[in-house]
């Protein structure tokens, strides 16, 4: 039997160089299909077609591999992006792609969200997203608290969108559908607010709210701004 290299396949075709891109992508794959379980070094390996151990050459262990997918997937919300001449646009747009982002990978972003990856495309986050504050006016110890806030929002709101998309089918829509189950029959003697509001409950769309919150926070951020931008 021939040794597993990972120069060449079984099927005698050579098989594609190791690289930390290619590990990642091979990972996020295979989290997508199967949930965060499916992040060991002998999956990846078999997915790869490498022994697990060529893994190591990359990446120290599991949890340095995690922190290089959560990164993977802030670098998929930066490609194509650019800062726009309003620092707040440039906060609503790169705000919106990153969960947009983390809805498209829900099962990993459900890990992504709660780690800090210390790697290129979190710093060019945030490099953006200072630099935007500091267009508004801030001083740096005020946009860093803006900052947190806003990441916390987006990282939080991403967190729980994502879980929620990790449900099972049925959960799923016993949740949504209580909106104009459970909530359409309360009644107005007990709770009138919730049965006047009943007809309304039901039409709020998840990533409509997702934005209309965003605006919420820079709403208030332009009110504190110094710039008043």
């Amino acid at each position: 039997m021939e040794p597993r290299t990972g120069k060449r396949a079984d099927s005698g075709r050579p098989r594609p160089s190791l690289s930390p891109r290619l590990i990642v992508e091979a990972c996020l794959a295979l989290m997508d299909a199967e949930g965060a379980d499916a992040l060991t070094f002998r999956r990846v390996g078999a997915q790869l077609g490498a022994d697990p151990a060529a893994l190591y050459r990359h990446f120290r262990s599991k949890d340095d591999l995690l922190l290089a997918v959560a990164d993977h997937l802030l670098g998929e919300g930066l490609e194509g992006f650019g800062p726009s001449d309003d620092w707040r646009q440039t906060l609503r747009g790169l705000f919106i792609r990153m969960h947009k982002v983390y809805l498209s990978h829900p099962r990993a972003a459900v890990l992504a969200t709660v780690r800090i990856t210390r790697r290129p495309a979190e710093m060019r986050v945030i490099e953006l997203t200072l630099a935007a504050l500091s267009d508004a006016g801030f001083p740096p110890e005020q946009a860093v608290r803006h900052l947190r806030a806003l990441v916390d929002f987006l990282l939080a709101r991403s967190c729980m969108d994502a879980t929620h998309c990790t449900l099972d089918a049925h959960t799923r829509r016993g949740d949504e559908s209580a909106w104009y189950g459970e909530y359409a029959a309360v009644p107005a003697a007990t709770h009138p607010h919730i049965a006047a509001a009943a007809p309304c409950l039901a039409s709020v769309d998840d990533d409509a709210n997702f934005d209309f919150a965003l605006d919420l926070m820079l709403d208030a951020i332009a009110a504190r701004a110094p710039g008043k931008g």
